[in-house]
């Protein structure tokens, strides 16, 4: 399960996995475990970086890592989030031509999926979510869009994920969020978080 252990500085640890579903289901157990002195717990694609209070701290996570054995680590169930989603996409039709499904099969094939929260990253309140039919995976768009819109629903390679704000976007977009992804003055932030389950529940407007 662990491919490499890399020493990030004095007092951080970064462990690189054979998996994006090892890396979310490592970093999950290790804030189950609340190990004393970690600071933080950033899950990536295929790394959990650990940040320690102090130098000597490390030994405790190589020690839980190090029990956790050479298998997969069980996932934990996390909460269950649903996103109303209204699919209406201006890839939707595109993203049924190049594979080979109806729009409606393309619907039904992406909201019929429990997906896992497996890390954040490009801006805040951006989720990568994991679980996505393989029939839908396609590379990002060859030319990015200099805009995407608040609560766009999309896929790319083989994640899917709500953009949070508008900002730049390479995914394909499948519909819209009738939910607010982000806003810094709620108590959790991000509508989504790592470790979360979530379904995408097709709604009209």
């Amino acid at each position: 399960m662990i491919s490499r252990r890399l020493p990030c500085g004095p007092t951080s640890v970064m462990f690189e996995l054979d998996t994006v579903e090892q890396a979310a289901a490592l970093a999950t157990q290790l804030c189950d475990r609340a190990v004393p002195g970690v600071i933080e717990v950033v899950p990536g694609a295929r790394t959990v970086l650990v940040v320690a209070q102090r130098p000597e701290q490390l030994m405790s996570i190589d020690q839980i890592v190090a029990a956790l054995g050479d298998g997969d680590v069980p996932t934990p169930a996390g909460e269950l989030v649903d996103v109303p989603t209204v699919y209406d996409g201006m890839d939707l039709v595109d993203v049924a031509g190049r594979t080979g499904l109806s729009v409606a099969d393309v619907v039904d094939m992406h909201s019929a999926v429990e997906y896992r929260a497996a890390f954040s990253g490009f801006t805040p309140g951006f989720t990568y979510l994991t679980g996505l039919a393989t029939a839908l995976w396609l590379p990002r768009r060859s030319v990015p869009r200099p805009r995407v819109d608040a609560g766009s629903v999309a896929i790319g390679a083989d994640f899917t994920g709500v953009y949070p704000t508008a900002s730049p976007g390479g995914w394909h977009l499948l519909g819209h969020a009738t939910v607010e992804m982000w806003n810094p003055s709620r108590t959790r932030p991000a509508f989504i978080v790592a470790g979360d389950r979530v379904r995408f529940v097709p709604v009209s407007e």
